[in-house]
């Protein structure tokens, strides 16, 4: 069957090329016939039919191009259209109002008896409920969701405040995603370094906790709550987060905890958007720039902290991170502190080991850890302490580490060890070591002062 159409397309260019002789076509024309002649045929014999070439009518559109920036009325339609889905968006959402009827309607329909001071409900009220709260409630009144909440009671209830909370957080961040996306100028569903400064810096009025802040500090302010985002969720260096991103991390709740009138003053030291901990750090940077022109040289620099980082690692810190003519700058610092405050983080770890891992080989070998606790050698000579054997430090370190390969530690080994910071603090900072050299002392200290406490009591 095969041969016979084979043979009869055959008949068909034949013919048709005896014909194009008497025709009086050009060369060029006749070419680009037969082309077209044989492309039609060899699709049709691969299997490429009529049928099968018409289904491609019926694919849907799914690219639709971004307009150019000389574009306006395209880009105009754009933004005004985003503005309406949003605005769509957000009536969807509960409001005040019918929050406060969900939680009477919950309350009214309370199952007895109480789980302590919990009220209960159980899923045929939970269904009732559902039914009369209306439309923007109907998602909420599921299987699904009830079956997450269900817990230990013998009843098979929810408690009713749970249920209430959950509905709660997910407006909350419904409510945030639509609040950010509202500063997401190019509609991509991320946030660009200048859409998230612009976002915080209209929030700040909103925060009571930073009432007392200076107008003429909202920059510095702004620029060190935007680094701490975009040190950790931004580990390659984009110049974007996901918003997605943004709303998983818990930075976004640090940041509006501040809206609470009556935080203590552990909570706002501990709050790295706190205006404290901004004032802190903003001071500890002016406090190191001796010469006061804004920036800080490398011996600016080593008196940060105790003063006992090694020489080895700051040359590394200022060969690998952005300087200017040799001077660091506020957001570059900030990236350092933020490394140096969260050691036990993978994007601060990946940050150090980048700086330790010298010759870019995306592992420690014996070499590079020799290299840079003979800094930690030299420092001890300095400070009149006799200087530990590098040998039982590196079988100490591969020890704690527990690497795949024997010979080589990796980023990946650092995380997976959980051991990441102390061996960072062994080889970068004398106190660090030193805390770690004296652990067993300092816990024993701990405990004697923690017994003298319970016998004074």
């Amino acid at each position: 069957m095969a041969n016979d159409k084979t043979a009869h397309w055959k008949d068909l260019l034949r013919k048709k090329l005896a014909s194009a002789k008497q025709d009086g076509k050009t060369e060029e024309e006749k070419k680009a016939e037969e082309t077209e002649l044989f492309t039609k045929y060899y699709t049709e014999w691969k299997g490429g039919g009529k049928g099968e070439v018409d289904s491609f009518k019926h694919i849907p559109r799914f690219y639709y191009r971004l307009p150019a920036e000389d574009e306006v009325l395209l880009q105009k339609l754009r933004e005004e259209s985003r503005a309406v889905f949003l605005q769509r968006k957000s009536r969807e959402l509960l409001d005040n109002e019918e929050l406060q009827n969900l939680w009477f309607l919950l309350d009214k329909h309370q199952v007895p008896p109480t789980t302590g001071d919990e009220a209960m409900i159980s899923y045929e009220s939970f269904l009732k409920v559902g039914e009369q709260a209306g439309a923007k409630c109907k998602l909420f009144f599921t299987a699904r969701v009830y079956a997450k909440l269900l817990h230990n009671d013998p009843y098979g209830r929810i408690s009713i405040m749970q249920f209430f909370n959950y509905v709660m957080r997910k407006v909350w961040l419904h409510q945030t995603r639509i609040g950010l996306s509202l500063y997401d100028v190019a509609g991509q569903g991320y946030l660009r370094e200048s859409d998230l400064e612009n976002y915080i810096l209209e929030l700040i009025p909103t925060l009571p906790q930073l009432d007392g802040l200076e107008k003429s500090f909202y920059s510095f302010y702004v620029c060190t709550a935007v680094r701490k985002f975009f040190f950790f969720l931004d580990p390659l260096h984009t110049g974007k987060i996901k918003i997605q991103d943004i709303l998983a991390c818990s930075f976004l709740d640090d940041l509006l905890e501040l809206r609470d009138e009556e935080l203590s003053k552990e909570s706002q030291e501990s709050n790295w958007f706190s205006a404290p901990s901004a004032l802190r750090v903003y001071g500890q940077y002016l406090n190191l720039d001796k010469d006061h022109n804004g920036m800080l040289s490398k011996e600016e620099l080593s008196r940060y902290g105790t003063g006992t980082l090694t020489s080895v690692f700051l040359d590394r810190v200022y060969q690998e991170c952005l300087t200017y003519d040799g001077e660091m700058d506020y957001k570059t610092y900030l990236d350092f502190v933020l490394a140096l405050e969260n050691r036990k983080e993978p994007a601060a770890l990946q940050y150090i080991f980048k700086l330790l891992d010298m010759e870019n080989k995306g592992y420690l070998n014996v070499f590079t850890l020799n290299y840079f606790f003979r800094a930690i050698q030299e420092q001890m000579k300095i400070h009149g302490q006799e200087p530990v054997s590098f040998q039982d430090v590196k079988d100490e370190i591969f020890d704690m580490v527990k690497p795949k390969d024997p010979y080589k530690i990796t980023l990946q080994d650092l995380v997976n060890s959980g051991q990441g910071d102390t061996v960072t603090s062994i080889l970068i900072d004398l106190n660090g070591f030193w805390t770690y050299e004296n652990r067993e002392v300092l816990v024993a200290n701990d405990t004697d002062s923690n017994t003298a406490d319970l016998d004074d009591s």
